[in-house]
């Protein structure tokens, strides 16, 4: 898979970060990061980090492009955008942990409140932004192979004998906590809200997963690439470029049910603070938005903020699906504490 060979290429040029749980892999240039708050017109270039989560590789490299030619020609300073990617919780433990980063772009909310509330981001950070901080927005699908010799439809299949399911950990995964909450909406409404029900069905779709990698990106690798499973548990811009490189290979299947995700972006203002980038880094997550950037995130099959450029790419996307959202959970706070914290439902359906 040439996504795959790309990051394991980029991966060993990398800067290293310390995770809690499993190391983020990172993606990034050398240099130290300078300049002033201000811009810089000396013709000193400018570093800014970008600490992102496992599937936006290829689409932080497009969007960083583009960026860069903007603000040189918009204000004369040279910005070289320094990547980061991992599973999107252990991301966030690394900025916790001392990892410079002066943006971060994560997969859900949660991750981003943690750096918050270790004193790195300001309080208001959901709303410094369009869209709640979410220039786009995804769901949750299913990747099979072609054929689809185990006739998976819905999420039901994935509890039925014999169905090797991946899907990454929630533990360390915001794809997988996506995962799992979609999974949940789905029996819940199949056993009208019978929670002992549901947590049986849970335990029989997770008595499934053969592989249960850290991330996104590890999970797509362990389908695709070593060839592992009957259906991958997928990001639905993960499903489309799998699709979109190996069309003779794989196929799409969107479940009855899923969940509207919302990844999330924010300035982590004591570190660009630190390193003289907040008016870049404004500018850089701020730009996510303009229409050349909305077309670019579709191209790189997540669904834009921007409505008409969404209608654009109906056809790259289902745009029929029945999605729930965080807020159908009572928000992130509440979900982690019902689900994801140590000895929540998650721990006791798996069995820790």
């Amino acid at each position: 898979m040439k996504r795959g060979i790309t990051a394991l290429l980029v991966a060993s040029m990398a800067i290293g970060l310390t995770a809690c749980g499993s190391s983020g892999s990172s993606d990034s240039s050398s240099g130290s990061a300078s300049g002033d708050s201000s811009g810089n017109a000396s013709g000193e270039v400018v570093t800014l980090t970008n600490v992102s989560y496992d599937p936006t590789r290829e689409l932080y490299e497009a969007y960083n492009e583009l960026f860069e030619s903007y603000y040189a020609e918009k204000t004369g300073t040279t910005v070289d955008v320094v990547q980061s990617h991992g599973g999107s919780g252990s991301q966030a433990r690394s900025v916790v942990e001392g990892a410079d980063a002066d943006v971060v772009t994560l997969a859900l909310e949660h991750d981003i409140t943690l750096i918050e509330e270790a004193g790195l981001i300001e309080s208001g950070w959901l709303d410094e932004f369009d869209e709640s901080s979410s220039p786009y927005t995804s769901t949750i699908v299913f990747l099979v192979r072609k054929g689809n010799e185990k006739n998976i439809r819905d999420w039901d299949d994935l509890i039925a004998e014999g169905v090797d399911v991946i899907t990454p950990d929630p533990k360390s995964s915001g794809g997988a906590c996506w995962n799992f909450l979609a999974a949940w909406e789905y029996a819940s409404n199949l056993y009208n809200d019978d929670e002992e029900q549901v947590k049986s069905f849970m335990s029989a779709l997770y008595a499934n997963v053969s592989v249960m990698d850290s991330g996104a990106r590890g999970a797509t690798t362990t389908f695709v690439e070593n060839g592992q499973g009957d259906v991958l548990i997928a990001w639905e811009n993960e499903a489309i470029a799998t699709v979109e490189e190996y069309p003779d290979e794989y196929e799409i299947i969107s479940p009855s049910i899923s969940i509207l995700a919302q990844p999330s972006v924010a300035i982590v203002d004591a570190n660009a603070e630190d390193d003289g980038t907040t008016e870049v880094a404004q500018e850089y997550l701020s730009y996510l938005y303009s229409d050349e950037a909305q077309e670019i995130i579709a191209e790189n099959g997540y669904r834009p903020s921007n409505e008409d450029i969404l209608a654009e790419y109906a056809d790259k996307f289902d745009l029929d699906m029945q999605l729930c959202t965080i807020e159908d959970f009572g928000g992130w706070d509440a979900a982690y504490e019902t689900f994801f914290n140590d000895g929540a439902i998650f721990d006791e359906i798996y069995g820790q």
